[in-house]
């Protein structure tokens, strides 16, 4: 352990700006411009062909997004972070920059509903077939790997079965593969996870969560460790001979992403810079109150099951300590009798409010199986693990007492 390196928040705070700001603001203003002047016809010819780099169109890029990009890398340590509108755009724009027409991907076959849906309907119209594979099980992760697999593709904890991969072990299995792992860690940021330290190649983050600080914007961002040499994947062999070790990178930057156009813009990168400097106090917050409201559904009669990682009942509880610090986001789930009980609860709550978000500062519950779920059929569910008897919670900052008075008056029916 590095004895200087200072605290998150510290490093969060101080972070300096790429470019000094000509009225030494404290905090990075908000660069809603479009276009950046150059002083020759030379200086912005060597932009254009990569040979220098500056800001020339916001679409590509802009000093207040920069500097969130900045910020991130600092409090993860990574090589290289780029931000985008949405997480959902921070997840399309990897996997389109990694796999090729013809490789695969083996993803987890517990996600959210919009990522599978992604994986199962759009990048096979693409040509890159995706299996889907128990990702607890390495020996089913094995077995659907061949020698076209590209990438290993999983959340951290899935949303909302609340199910946790040995990632240090399934990293080893990548690595043995010559395969990128990639996986989703919304719910667990860099505050309590440490990705490089698991062998993770790539992160991809909705910041629209934790990061942007109750809700305010949604964004997304993806943070490549450095860890992965590009040269072994058949869609950066030509990046890489230019790129180096910034092949994937500059492909998302200068193919994928701009052709795409799924641009962060000012205001919202502006939302996520100061959001991510009290990111851990929200956390701890959330984390306490999960706690908290854990030992209330264990023993509530009307509550047939719960499930949160950060409790000793969970069955990922010990590989929750060692990869999340014991904070384990602010998800969980529990079960009532029936799906009519669950609309009877649902609609009972006073304070408690019915979205679909996670790790606003307000507390959310959301019905999985008749909203997000929506539009798969049973089987899809099913293989899910989406029950109708479930509902999932995002909890927030708001007093503990508060939270639980809520929810026993609208379990007394």
């Amino acid at each position: 352990m590095d004895k200087n390196k200072k605290g998150f928040i510290t490093q969060s705070l101080h972070t300096p700006y790429p470019k000094k700001d000509a009225y030494n603001a404290l905090h990075m203003p908000v660069y809603d411009g479009v276009a950046y002047e150059f002083e020759s016809a030379e200086s912005i010819a060597e932009v254009f062909s990569g040979k220098t780099v500056a800001h020339a169109y916001s679409r590509t890029s802009n000093p207040t997004v920069e500097y969130f990009e900045h910020k991130m890398k600092t409090v993860t340590g990574a090589h290289a972070v780029v931000a985008l509108a949405s997480g959902m755009a921070a997840i399309s724009n990897v996997l389109i920059s990694l796999v090729e027409n013809g490789g695969n991907i083996v993803a987890s076959n517990h996600l959210f509903g919009h990522s599978y849906a992604l994986l199962n309907q759009t990048l096979p119209s693409l040509g890159i077939e995706v299996r889907f594979a128990d990702m607890t099980n390495l020996e089913d992760v094995q077995n659907t790997t061949d020698d076209k697999t590209r990438v290993y593709f999983f959340e951290t904890i899935t949303n909302p079965q609340l199910e946790i991969v040995d990632i240090e072990a399934l990293s080893k299995l990548a690595k043995s593969n010559n395969i990128v792992v990639v996986t989703d860690s919304t719910v667990t940021p860099p505050y309590v996870f440490d990705s490089k330290k698991f062998g993770v190649d790539i992160e991809v983050m909705s910041t629209t969560k934790f990061i942007s600080g109750g809700a305010a914007a949604f964004g997304g961002v993806i943070v490549d460790n450095g860890l992965f040499d590009w040269s072994l994947l058949p869609a950066l062999h030509s990046w890489t001979e230019k790129f180096n070790k910034n092949a994937m990178v500059a492909r998302v930057r200068k193919e994928v992403f701009r052709h795409l156009g799924g641009t962060m813009t000012a205001h919202t990168a502006h939302f996520m810079n100061l959001g991510l400097d009290i990111m851990p106090l929200r956390i701890d917050r959330c984390v306490e109150n999960c706690i908290a409201l854990s030992a209330f559904f264990e023993n509530h009669p009307k509550v047939k099951a719960y499930s949160y990682p950060g409790v000793s009942s969970h069955k990922s509880y010990e590989l929750a300590k060692k990869q999340f610090a014991a904070k384990p986001g602010a998800v969980m789930s529990f079960d009532l009798e029936d799906k009519e009980d669950c609309f009877k609860f649902y609609n009972r709550l006073k304070l408690i409010r019915r979205a679909t978000n996670l790790n606003d500062n307000k507390t959310l519950i959301i019905h999985p199986e008749s909203t997000i779920y929506a539009e798969f059929s049973e089987a899809e569910k099913e293989e899910m693990g989406i029950r109708s008897t479930m509902l999932r919670l995002s909890v927030g900052i708001e007093d503990v007492k508060d939270l639980l008075k809520d929810f026993d008056q609208a379990l007394d029916f």
